[in-house]
């Protein structure tokens, strides 16, 4: 499996530049970033969670960790993180945890960690452990409409 189709597709159909980086396979995003010799902040993880009865997606700096009293806060429902077995489904095209950060490709809301904001380029997931992608910020941004708010703390 390299990057998904469906991932690849939603770039290059919005014009936005990439580059795909792959790397030794990797399933956190702490030790993509240290295969990729890349800075664990410019790594983007993707982590779903369950606001009262709906799924979010969430994006967060590769060494934070999500306080889910904060996100509870700015979404105004209890928090609480997904497991695999829930969400597992969502993602045909991707290799459990390596989803892309792009929720409109699931049809689901996207909220991202002011602290991403600092970067001019972000790395993520491209479906698989082995496939990122480098994109700007600002790309991003326009593609994934996120809700920016503060729900990361340092790990």
């Amino acid at each position: 499996m390299s990057i998904s189709t469906r991932l690849k597709g939603f770039l290059d159909e919005n014009q936005i530049p990439y580059s795909v980086m792959t790397h030794a396979t990797a399933y956190t995003a702490q030790s993509a970033a240290a295969v990729m010799q890349t800075s664990a902040k410019e790594l983007a993880k993707t982590v779903l969670l369950w606001t009262g009865e709906e799924m979010i997606l969430v994006v967060l700096p590769a060494p934070n960790h999500v306080r889910l009293d904060k996100l509870a806060a700015e979404v105004g429902k209890p928090a609480r993180l997904a497991t695999e077995q829930e969400f597992s489904s969502l993602f045909p095209d991707c290799e459990l945890g390596a989803m892309p950060p792009f929720g409109s490709l699931y049809n689901l809301p996207v909220y991202v960690d002011e602290s991403l904001a600092a970067d001019e380029a972000i790395v993520f997931n491209a479906g698989t452990h082995r496939d990122a992608i480098r994109i700007r910020y600002d790309g991003f941004v326009r593609l994934a409409k996120p809700r920016v708010c503060s729900f990361a703390e340092k790990g």
